[in-house]
């Protein structure tokens, strides 16, 4: 495998504190790469700089060989990186099929013109959305809420959902930011079951922020531990768990 992310030698400072300090991380395609420490140690921010919404110092980002330093969030979505949230972002009065057929970018429907002289196209480009978004929700194991608002799901269907999302796109690379905060063990299942589908059937790389240490042992590896906005360590779960550079920075000195 080769490196789909590369990050190299980041530095990221909020008023004079350095929050990212010379980072360096690869993620290697087809991985389920974990991304784990203390609170603090710069987890979110490195997510924020690597997925478009946040400009790093200095040091360089690269998407398969392509330079996307300081790209936006937009275009990146175009690129293949996605990224989902801690907090679900539904469209709360779409239903939870709607919500997954507004992902496709550039649909003709989204044109007055295309709408108006062109209705045969923006039908069947729609029909074929509706389709791909019935295929999603199948997936997902939300077919029995698709005609459900869906900002009347449960957290853990929300964020259910917001995975689907990222399978109505040509995703390469998917950012999970703590994707089973809020989410009851049962649905936890489905959402690391259709994880490891979506990495094994289809091929995604997922980059993944958890403090759930049992979803990161199923899912992750390798695991990179953050601490202090730099790499402590690398390595299998195994490794890291009966690391005890990485005890410490977790519990403070004398825990191992």
């Amino acid at each position: 495998m080769s490196a789909i992310i590369d990050v190299r030698h980041v530095n990221k400072a909020f008023g004079g504190l350095h929050v990212i300090n010379d980072c360096s991380i690869q993620v290697e395609e087809g991985s389920v790469t974990g991304l784990i420490g203390p609170n603090g140690a710069g987890k979110s921010t490195l997510f924020n700089i690597i997925a478009g919404a946040l400009p790093l110092d200095s040091g360089q980002i690269l998407l398969d060989g392509e330079d996307i330093t300081n790209r936006p969030a937009n275009e990146l979505f175009h690129k293949g990186l996605l990224r989902t949230f801690q907090i679900a972002h539904e469209f709360s009065q779409l239903t939870a099929l709607e919500n997954l057929m507004m992902v496709p970018p550039d649909q003709p429907g989204e044109s007055l013109a295309k709408a108006w002289f062109a209705p045969k196209a923006v039908r069947a480009q729609e029909a074929e959305v509706k389709r791909r978004a019935q295929e999603v929700i199948e997936f997902i194991g939300l077919n029995h809420v698709r005609n459900e608002l869906a900002g009347n799901l449960s957290g853990g269907q929300k964020k259910l959902l917001e995975l689907g999302r990222t399978m109505m796109t040509d995703a390469r690379v998917v950012l999970l930011d703590e994707i089973a905060a809020g989410v009851n063990r049962t649905l936890l299942g489905d959402l690391i079951g259709n994880i490891e589908r979506m990495n094994r059937e289809f091929g995604y790389t997922f980059l993944v922020i958890e403090h759930d240490m049992d979803m990161i042992a199923r899912l992750c590896d390798p695991v990179i531990v953050l601490a202090q906005g730099s790499v402590m360590v690398e390595g299998s779960i195994e490794e890291i768990q009966n690391n005890p550079e990485v005890i410490e920075a977790y519990f403070g000195a004398g825990a191992a």
